[in-house]
């Protein structure tokens, strides 16, 4: 196709999810979702390979191919107005709170499936045994409700039955009914401007340019790969531990690079764990996708031909490919974190000028449900807490942002007080958390919240142990801490926990900080000071 119609139909492509995310967001009930905005859309074609994607979340977008797959399968006919929702992490998901809507788009004669629209969310609550489906769960039952692809649209009709049981099985269901209705919108908005495209230049130029832009996307990241220097590159790293034992829990890569292709190996990588942060294949394939795709031109389309020249290997029943009935829940949130943590570490080895250092390495996942007291009603406050970016060859790294795969904002204290019985106490940055270095790591943040109720409280985060990482000299970020303030004493609390707190008790989040990258020396920092999350 002619490079200039390609270029404006990948611009259509992409405006397409983009407004779908915003109808997602301007009708959603939920803090997490219409504030954090937790969520991702995309558009696919008629085989199920992702053709453009919005600029949301890297964890859902790279694995959400998986899902629209598990949907086709389970599809032997789709029919206009049919919708399938899923969340199930053994068939494309990645954690049970994630759940996915998918929608085929036809021709105006109804004769031919042309692609897909499907769209991501984050509910604050699918049930399980604690509020917030996030917990030191020991298995998948424990975290919530599982739901392989299922028509929830036929005709265009919701199915009330499905959706009664799904309500039924949750803590806020007048919530989760307001965000699901808020995803069957996004989908008929992207029905709807991608007919609209379909009607304007034609069914078959249209699919054309999908086709196209998913092999210019093969070609350039084959490009890109030509540009690393052929070899083996090995990384390992660990995660604090899994939430039940002490033990922490090895992620080890191989990357071989052997002209325009790469093999990811992750043999070497610990068993599934006991607790919950095992990772399903989606999470993995989707974090090999965010840092090949961010090693490109950052205006490469998004799509499927990213991972075309690229070999995957993720050992079955490992903690980068855990099989049922593995707990999952953090290895959506915390797991993915640190794959891209090795995949880029190996890659150092290889182009050190094009890599930064460690980021936080941790989204920090705070839970509070409860009963409202003023409503008598169930709630359910969810958040990830940012942390320091890595320092890059170039430039420091940026303080108190969201890294790597995941892309949300923070809950404004206005909007979390509104809706919760909780107040906040502190909000700042935390400084000196970030690594020395020529080049300085971002700093983490400090969130504390107040309890106004007797609640239930679940915390999912990592590097509380090891550090985030410096490069080339730099100094490794601060780990980060978890206190509980409780009738005037503070007590330490570990990365992985689930516990009950009384009113007045406070939970305290120190987020880490990114490592630095190069010699401190080389910026004029004395060796044992200025923003060194901690000498090697």
């Amino acid at each position: 196709m002619d490079p200039v119609r390609l270029e404006i139909f990948r611009h259509r492509f992409s405006a397409i999810a983009e407004e779908m995310g915003v109808a997602l967001c301007r009708s959603a009930f939920s803090p997490n979702i219409k504030e954090r905005r937790d969520y991702s859309c995309a558009l696919f074609d008629s085989q199920g390979r992702m053709v453009e994607q919005a600029s949301h979340l890297p964890v859902h977008l790279g694995s959400m191919p998986m899902s629209v797959q598990s949907a086709l399968e389970s599809m032997p006919a789709w029919e206009p107005g049919d919708m399938v929702l899923l969340n199930d992490p053994y068939r494309g998901g990645t954690h049970l709170p994630d759940l996915t809507l998918v929608a085929p788009v036809f021709s105006a004669a109804a004769d031919r499936l042309v692609g897909f629209v499907a769209n991501r969310a984050h509910h604050a609550d699918v049930g399980g045994m604690a509020p917030g489906s996030l917990s030191t769960a020991r298995e998948i039952f424990q975290e919530g409700l599982r739901l392989p692809p299922l028509r929830i649209c036929r005709a265009g009709e919701v199915d009330e039955h499905l959706l009664r049981l799904i309500l039924a099985n949750v803590r806020t269901p007048e919530e989760r009914r307001g965000d699901l209705m808020a995803q069957v919108a996004a989908n008929y908005t992207g029905q709807r401007r991608l007919s609209e495209l379909l009607r304007k230049e034609g069914v078959e130029l249209t699919c054309e340019a999908m086709v196209s832009l998913l092999e210019y996307s093969g070609r350039m990241t084959r490009a890109m790969i030509r540009e690393i220097p052929d070899g083996v590159y090995s990384f390992t790293d660990y995660l604090d531990d899994d939430g039940i034992s002490e033990e922490p829990v090895r992620i080890a890569v191989q990357i071989t690079i052997a002209g325009e292709k790469a093999a990811v190996d992750f043999t070497g990588s610990d068993p599934q764990c006991q607790g919950p942060v095992n990772a399903v294949l989606a999470v993995t394939v989707a974090a090999v996708f965010y840092v090949f795709r961010s090693l490109s031109d950052p205006r490469l389309p998004s799509n499927s031909g990213v991972l075309s020249p690229i070999e995957i290997r993720a050992p079955r029943g490992s903690v980068v490919n855990a099989v049922y009935p593995a707990a999952v829940g953090a290895g959506n949130t915390e797991t993915s974190q640190r794959i891209v943590d090795v995949l880029l570490g190996a890659l150092a080895q290889a182009i050190a000028e094009r890599i930064p250092a460690a980021s936080c390495g941790s989204m920090s996942s705070l839970v509070v449900g409860g009963v409202d007291p003023q409503t008598g009603e169930p709630f359910t406050y969810y958040e990830t807490i940012a942390g320091g970016m890595g320092a890059r060859p170039d430039r420091d790294g940026l303080d108190g942002v969201h890294t790597h795969m995941t892309n949300t904002m923070n809950t404004p204290v206005e909007a979390l007080e509104l809706s919760f019985p909780l107040r906040v106490l502190r909000y700042g940055l935390r400084r000196g958390s970030g690594g020395a270095g020529s080049r300085r790591g971002g700093d983490g943040i400090i969130r504390e919240i107040e309890c106004l109720t007797p609640a239930t409280v679940s915390i999912l985060s990592e590097r509380r142990k090891f550090a985030p990482y410096g490069l080339q000299g730099g100094y490794p970020g601060k780990p980060g801490e978890n206190l509980l303030t409780r009738e005037g004493r503070v007590e330490p609390l570990p990365g992985k926990v689930t516990f009950c707190t009384a009113r007045g008790d406070r939970i305290s989040i120190s987020t880490p900080g990114g490592g630095g990258y190069g010699t401190p020396a080389k910026r004029g920092y004395p060796r044992s000071g200025c923003g060194s999350g901690g000498a090697p």
